[in-house]
């Protein structure tokens, strides 16, 4: 086949899976007509799909006059894809079909000797999960992780939390095992493209995703895509250079911000003032209780992130912060937050808690995962193209999560 016509093949082809993806059920008239396409290559295109079991027949058009047209959708269980949420003391694995339904989900704590032992686990959690479930094969795989992917040698960057991760090539490794492509992403950058995939809930296609947590980040998304700077370290707002004093070598090691805003500042502050150590939830409860200590803590701490999203808010114009993490989208601090924010930026600005939740990050690995795989299956490498997935109804995927 020449090298035009194999490219025209190419960029049809990926037509009509967008919009059986985005419309479906469809029928061939119906794809047609969106995609400019004759309907004899529609024909052609949704009857190679259908044989090779990507896509399948979901019944016939109603209510229109004269013969019936047969619909077609994606078929789900043509395969799989796992999305990866690799945490400091939790790693989640949730396979979902190819309609970004959760299939099955699996939760440990994180294999604390780190390294190579975590791709151990993480391998076997994915092909565990794989094997309990009723599905096509494993075809891709996203990993969100707490750190920078170095793009050159694997490793990952600024990941104090996970030992020997820094050492390693974490996607070569889990290749290795899995038999799949690999692609490893920043944890809150998956969040923020999370959030957004499964609830877009501005009038503009960008959000700021701010977590808070063990650590403290941002994953930042501009018409649709996640930014991520020069060296992927695009939001690692925890090195802000207020909070701590930012030339303290603590701070070059954990970030200024996060110094005084995260789990261990939380902790500390609250000793500090009222010299008994509580947990950071005993003291979301206790500030709950009206001990004045906490509510000065969380005072304290929600001052320094509405700073950090006066700053973000003064550069990028979001349309939509997002706060989440464990610690970030409790709404004790999340009301604190925004009046703080009011009182030291003069544009309302939509501050609004995660839906999500823990499983944000996994959202987000889904949605890249589904992209890549429909991608590499029906673009085939087709330069300029691209292939985006409809999320399935919220509920349809927070049902299969834990």
């Amino acid at each position: 086949m020449p090298a035009q016509s194999k490219i025209s093949r190419r960029m049809s082809q990926s037509a009509v899976v967008q919009t059986i993806a985005t419309y479906g059920p469809i029928s061939r008239a119906s794809a047609a007509k969106l995609t400019g396409l004759s309907k004899q290559t529609i024909s052609e295109i949704v009857g190679n799909l259908e044989a090779d079991g990507w896509v399948r027949t979901v019944g016939q058009t109603e209510g229109h006059v004269g013969r019936r047209a047969v619909v077609y959708e994606i078929a789900p269980d043509a395969a799989a894809v796992a999305s990866v949420d690799l945490g400091g003391t939790k790693v989640r694995v949730a396979l979902c079909d190819l309609k970004g339904c959760v299939l099955a989900e699996r939760v440990e704590p994180t294999e604390q000797s780190g390294g190579v032992n975590v791709v151990e686990q993480i391998s076997r959690m994915v092909l565990a999960t794989a094997a309990e479930m009723e599905c096509g094969d494993l075809k891709f795989a996203v990993v969100g992780v707490p750190g920078v992917p170095d793009m050159v040698t694997g490793a990952i960057r600024m990941a104090p939390n996970i030992s020997g991760i820094d050492q390693i090539d974490l996607a070569n490794e889990l290749n290795a095992r899995l038999g799949v492509e690999i692609l490893v992403e920043n944890d809150v950058n998956l969040a923020a493209l999370g959030e957004h995939w499964m609830d877009n809930r501005s009038d503009k296609d960008d959000l700021v995703y701010i977590s808070v947590g063990t650590g403290i980040g941002a994953g930042i998304v501009v018409d649709g895509n996640v930014m991520r700077g020069a060296t992927g370290a695009a939001g690692e707002i925890g090195f802000l250079p207020f909070g701590g004093n930012p030339l303290e070598a603590e701070s070059l090691e954990i970030g200024a911000l996060e110094r005084v805003s995260a789990t261990d500042a939380i902790v500390g502050q609250y000793q500090s003032l009222s010299g008994k150590k509580l947990s950071v939830p005993g003291i979301f409860d206790a500030a709950i209780a009206g001990d004045e200590d906490a509510e000065k803590t969380l005072d304290n701490v929600a001052l320094q992130i509405a700073r950090a999203s006066a700053a973000i808010i003064a550069v990028l114009d979001p349309s939509l912060i997002v706060m989440g993490g464990s610690i970030g989208a409790r709404e004790e601090l999340l009301q604190r937050i925004s009046k703080y924010v009011a009182k030291c930026y003069p544009r309302a600005v939509s501050i609004q808690p995660s839906r999500l939740g823990t499983h944000a990050a996994l959202a987000g690995g889904v949605s890249i995962a589904l992209s890549h795989l429909h991608m590499s299956l029906f673009a085939e490498g087709q330069k300029g193209a691209e292939i985006r997935v409809p999320p399935p109804e919220f509920e349809a995927f927070k049902a299969g999560v834990s």
